[in-house]
């Protein structure tokens, strides 16, 4: 086992050295860009967190907390009370719990009630025959709060590009993308993500949609035949691989991550996930799965596609850095403005692996020919002022306030009912006990009463049979007091059992 000797606060001080109000972040970097390059190698001993803070002059609080992050993220490993260790899951080279709910408001009751009534009269049970009733509070997941989009930063960043953009700009564009905003992107997802992205691997692309076919493309000309997808997952990321002509092959998951066994028993040489926050069950994936995951991966000669659709927004700690960081010969990474901005944008990148660039790059050009010129150079001026950490600062306020009011909502109204998952993202599971159901009542005496939810099966192949009710909720779009009445709705629909 390799001593850490004087290595690892030698490499450390300059980030000791960055202002207090980023310093554990430079920390944090610093360290991950140590192990990736090598100055630290995989079974180097570092200093224990007292010793380090130390050596840095720093506190020991924030030596733990890059301790924790990056043990999370695979770059580490720790054994209780025997110390902590460089793991050997990176291969990349240069080239908590839930937050519990709002505070109670004595007045909650009658603004939530207002809140519903201002969405418009109860639905009348439709008569047979009649269709369904209207929808007034809508749970369903994936859609972001469209009323945050920065308009006005928008329309100035725009203003700024028309004034500047030099006519040749406008012709044919470069497939890959726009150079400012490949340049833009790949220093914002390197210091909020923890990737390995150098701008001649960044592709602009209409979004992770449009990433995922053409990956498919790609994998299937080299000739793939399938590709495995998380169970519970999102059923769109098989219905876009099918129209590649690629198969897709349910894989289970665990509290972990995806189940290395199912996986190596697949066949599949290429599979998508969601490591950071996994859609639908909100578990993030501890460092073992990832480190099995890209192990895998090596050993199939194959490819991991990470959808990181949400990863900004984890709410009681710094999220978890993407699955990419540890491998980028392996890892294609995706994502998009469309939980951050809008999803109308349709402006999203991939990082690829250099063994496919060509051929992803040589397919966006046969596809489409680019991405919009303009579009493309006013989200560059808005990363570049910073109009972009502004708007994902204002967007994570907004949906933790909504999350910590759907938890109480469900705690006041539906008691019992228990929330997994990680305190991120746009949506929970909520477990509803047996009491309220079964499953298909509670759908649609909920509907009937105007309020639309989505149960977790339509999300995999699994279908407990214990009875209780799971259901993905999504609450970003919806204001507190609507998420609050629209459960109390549900509540008084189902009845208490």
């Amino acid at each position: 086992m390799r001593s850490h000797g004087q290595a690892a606060w030698e490499l450390l001080l300059p980030a000791a050295a960055a202002p207090a109000r980023r310093r554990g972040r430079a920390l944090q970097e610093a360290l991950r860009e140590a192990v990736r390059s090598g100055r630290l190698a995989a079974g180097t001993r570092l200093p224990s967190t007292r010793a380090l803070a130390a050596d840095l002059g720093v506190s020991r609080g924030l030596v733990t907390e890059a301790y924790e992050q990056l043990t999370a993220e695979g770059y580490l490993r720790s054994d209780r009370g025997a110390g902590t260790w460089v793991g050997d899951a990176a291969r990349g080279r240069l080239g908590g719990a839930p937050a519990t709910g709002a505070t109670p408001d004595p007045g909650g009751e009658t603004r939530a009630g207002e809140a519903l009534d201002a969405l418009g009269p109860r639905p009348a049970t439709p008569a047979r025959g009649a269709g369904a009733p209207a929808v007034r509070v809508d749970f369903r997941p994936g859609t972001p709060d469209l009323s945050l989009f920065p308009r006005a930063a928008w329309s100035a960043a725009q203003r700024a590009v028309l004034a500047r953009l030099p006519h040749p700009a406008l012709g044919y564009p470069d497939p890959r993308g726009l150079p400012e905003l490949r340049e833009a992107l790949a220093g914002m997802l390197t210091r909020r993500r923890g990737v390995v992205a150098g701008p001649e691997r960044l592709v602009v692309c209409s979004g992770v949609a449009q990433a995922s076919s053409l990956l498919g493309f790609v994998l299937r000309a080299r000739g793939l035949d399938a590709v495995g997808i998380e169970d519970p997952g999102s059923p769109e990321h098989g219905r876009l691989f099918a129209s590649t002509g690629l198969d897709t092959v349910w894989l289970p998951l665990d509290e972990e991550g995806l189940r290395p066994e199912p996986l190596a028993a697949s066949g599949v040489r290429a599979v998508v996930v969601t490591p950071s926050h996994q859609f639908p069950s909100g578990i993030s994936w501890s460092a073992e799965r990832r480190a099995a995951l890209l192990d895998w991966a090596r050993a199939v000669d194959g490819y991991v596609l990470e959808d990181d659709y949400d990863g900004d927004f984890r709410y009681d700690r710094a999220p978890v850095g993407a699955l990419q960081g540890l491998d980028p010969e392996r890892v294609v990474y995706t994502g998009s403005v469309s939980k951050s901005l809008a999803p109308g944008l349709r402006l999203g990148w991939m990082l690829v692996p250099e063994a496919l660039l060509a051929e992803v790059v040589e397919r966006k050009r046969t596809m489409d020919l680019g991405n919009p010129v303009l579009d493309q150079a006013v989200l560059a001026e808005f990363v570049t002022r910073g109009a972009y950490d502004r708007q994902l600062r204002r967007c994570q306020r907004a949906y933790r306030e909504r999350r910590d009011a759907l938890l109480s909502a469900l705690a006041e109204h539906l008691p019992g009912t228990g929330v997994s998952g990680i305190a991120a993202g746009l949506h929970v599971i909520a477990r509803v006990p047996g009491r309220y159901g079964p499953a298909e009542r509670f759908l649609a005496r909920s509907a009937e009463a105007g309020v639309a939810l989505r149960p977790l099966e339509e999300y995999g192949t699994a279908r407990p049979g214990d009875g209780d009710v799971r259901l993905v909720i999504g609450y970003a779009h919806l204001a507190p007091a609507v998420v609050t009445a629209g459960i109390r709705v549900v509540a008084e629909a189902v009845g208490r059992g």
